[in-house]
């Protein structure tokens, strides 16, 4: 009962205000200035914009860059507003006029609170988290221009409920909020700068500096929820009413997340998987598989960028659970197998050697192993044989250099005049004498007898 009084009061109190502002004559007149302000201000947007985006597009700025100039261009229309309305106001106050020109300054102080706060929400890049904060901030400095924001922190701190010996109101909420959202937004950015100072780390290998990135990141971001909570003067004791069934909750609906996270990190400790090797995994069915190279190990997936530049974003569990070729590992030499047949005239001895020397043509087989060749089986039609070779960079696709063994192999066969065999069907048709006319006639024949 006693909320719904002040929540009453304070009604009676904004609805005696807007009645005392806009029902007086004189500010009649501000709002006209402000509304001339604003459409010259719109007039002057609808003027420029188009010529200030399109040199935008065509300066060579980084994307980012270019996004927050486009953002800036809109504000074309409050900033010329409030260069107008500036200038009216600093002549009323020259001159000897005996108008109260309140209600225009303030609105020209909540249009510059806008401009200003819009500049500085740029840092953010995601477009609906900067709409919320600049919303939010824009909202806390019109309380604050209008002159009811400690009426407003009081009447917060006066709404709660009380746990125990602590008291929770909105006010300490809402600072909670506050707080804990600009701390992780500023772990967030505090670990994407150390994951790039990282990269430029030489003397670490690639699996070190992602391992220390997450680590990094992790610890941010605890000791930022900590003392956000703290900091909003939140009693953590107060939490540990909730903690069973919060930690109950999280582990049901974070099962998978937090299971992906342990097992990048256990990818990145054992050196099994690093960024730039060269893997092959299996699908969950196990009929395709893809293959790639890690382009990126992220705390939930890990980014597999194939050879027709597809990105396959794998959870880091199926690492663990399922198998994994690592052509890279240890060692980038790498042996690949062509399999062929030849006619049973070849010698097979000068098979072995013309295909010997044809897999040497390519430039990506290394001279060392030397390519071999040998006779696996005596088919149907041919003899058939494989051939192995090596190559250090298999990342640059292995279709294509067996692409290129078996072109080189194919002029070298030709070349020596060796036949590739190719299957024979033998068709025999029978000739069958025609039994039926021969049954046909014999009945005539004796009729003519009788």
């Amino acid at each position: 009962m006693f909320m719904l009084d002040k929540i009453e009061v304070y009604l009676e109190n904004a609805i005696e205000y807007f009645s005392t502002t806009f029902m007086v004559p004189i500010n009649w007149l501000q709002i006209v200035f402000l509304a001339a302000a604003f459409l010259v201000g719109w007039a002057v947007r609808r003027k420029m914009s188009p010529k200030l985006i399109t040199k935008i597009d065509r300066s060579q700025l980084h994307f980012r860059i270019r996004q927050s100039l486009k953002n800036l261009v809109r504000l074309i229309l409050p900033i010329i507003a409030v260069v107008i309305m500036g200038v009216f106001i600093q002549i009323h106050n020259n001159g000897e006029y005996e108008w109260d020109m309140h209600f225009a300054s303030a609105i020209t102080s909540l249009v510059a609170a806008w401009i200003v706060i819009r500049l500085a929400a740029q840092i953010i890049q995601n477009t609906f988290l900067r709409q919320i904060v600049a919303l939010i901030a824009w909202f806390v400095a019109a309380l604050n221009i209008i002159g009811v924001l400690d009426e407003t922190s009081i009447a917060l701190d006066s709404i709660g409920f009380s746990i125990g010996k602590s008291e929770i109101t909105a006010l300490a909420v809402i600072k909670a909020v506050f707080l804990i959202f600009a701390l992780l937004y500023a772990a967030l950015f505090t670990s994407t700068l150390t994951e790039r100072r990282l990269a430029q780390v030489s003397s670490l290998t690639p699996a070190s500096r992602v391992l220390i990135s997450k680590i990094a990141r992790v610890l941010l971001i605890i000791f930022a929820l900590l003392i956000g909570v703290t900091a909003a003067g939140v009693d953590l004791s107060v939490l540990a009413v909730f903690s069973g069934a919060l930690g109950l909750g999280i582990g049901f609906g974070l099962q998978k997340g937090v299971s992906n996270l342990f097992s990048g990190i256990m990818l990145l400790l054992d050196h099994s998987i690093n960024p730039g090797d060269v893997i092959e995994i299996k699908d969950q069915a196990g009929a395709d598989s893809t293959f790639g190279w890690v382009h990126h190990m992220g705390a939930r997936y890990t980014e597999i960028v194939t050879r027709d530049n597809k990105s396959y974003l794998i959870p880091n569990e199926d690492f663990i659970t399922q198998q994994v070729v690592n052509w890279s590992h240890g060692d980038t030499l790498v042996r690949i197998e062509v399999k062929f047949g030849v006619h049973y005239n070849s010698d097979p001895h000068k098979v072995v050697q013309v295909a010997a020397e044809a897999a040497t043509k390519p430039e990506r087989v290394v001279e060392e192993p030397k390519p071999v060749c040998w006779i696996i089986d005596f088919g149907n039609s041919s003899i058939d044989f494989t051939l192995r070779f090596w190559i250090k960079d298999a990342e640059k696709g292995v279709t294509n250099v067996k692409g290129q063994v078996y072109m080189a192999l194919w002029d070298a066969l030709k070349e020596n005049g060796i036949q590739i065999p190719y299957p024979h069907r033998e068709i025999y048709v029978h000739e069958v004498k025609e039994k039926r006319s021969a049954e046909a006639v014999e009945p005539e024949e004796i009729k003519k007898e009788e």
